[in-house]
């Protein structure tokens, strides 16, 4: 390093969530965006903020008073400016498996789902007398009545199936515009549901090792 060179100034924006091989270290790189001089970048991305160990688990919390300090070490007068969320969830992933899919196995969980979603839509349909409402409509219609209204029932089903493909705007891997579907949102907000919860038991874990450092004890009593 080139102690004649001002220390930089450096904005750091980390990651909010990351997946990292099992049993390589966590760069900075790995966890943040860099804005800062050409020069000082690659050093800065090269630093090693972390190296996992096996009693952290595969979810490990990195905020800026992990990744601050490492940068310090190397540039003890650089002027850090920190934007957006303060932390980022490592993901450690082991390595990954070539098994195939199981066939059986996705045509059990597809018939599970099919006749699981019928049964439903059935149960509503018994539960709000929808056959004598379509037997009703039909009779409003066409002046008489029809206690096996098939040809609307064809069309109310065709119905529904259309309409469902409209709701989740996806049909197998077509998607007819860019807005997310119903479902991407559920999961999105599932997700971050997840990585709050994270976010929050690796904080009570911190402090509790905190609280039960000797040091801690001392400066208690």
């Amino acid at each position: 390093m080139n102690t004649d060179s001002p220390a930089p100034a450096v904005y750091i924006q980390l990651k909010n969530r990351v997946t990292v091989p099992k049993g390589k270290g966590v760069l900075l790189r790995d966890v943040a965006y860099l804005i800062t001089e050409p020069h000082w970048r690659e050093p800065l991305y090269s630093l090693l903020v972390l190296q996992p160990q096996e009693g952290d688990g595969n979810l490990i919390l990195i905020d800026l008073l992990t990744v601050i300090p490492r940068i310090q070490e190397v540039y003890p007068d650089a002027e850090i400016q920190p934007i957006g969320e303060g932390r980022t969830i490592v993901q450690i992933e082991g390595p990954a498996t070539s098994a195939k899919p199981s066939i059986a196995l996705f045509v059990l969980v597809w018939l599970l789902l099919f006749f699981g979603s019928a049964l439903t839509i059935m149960n509503f349909h018994a539960d709000v007398s929808m056959l004598e409402v379509q037997i009703r409509i039909v009779e409003m219609l066409t002046g008489r009545r029809d206690e096996h209204p098939y040809l609307f029932q064809i069309a109310y089903s065709l119905g529904i199936g259309f309409g469902m493909v409209i709701f989740f705007n996806h049909l197998f891997k077509k998607k007819w515009n860019e807005e997310p579907t119903p479902l991407e949102v559920e999961m999105f907000l599932y997700q971050k549901n997840i990585d709050q919860y994270v976010i929050n038991e690796e904080y009570r874990k911190m402090k509790r090792r905190s609280d039960e450092a000797p040091g801690s004890r001392e400066g208690g009593a």
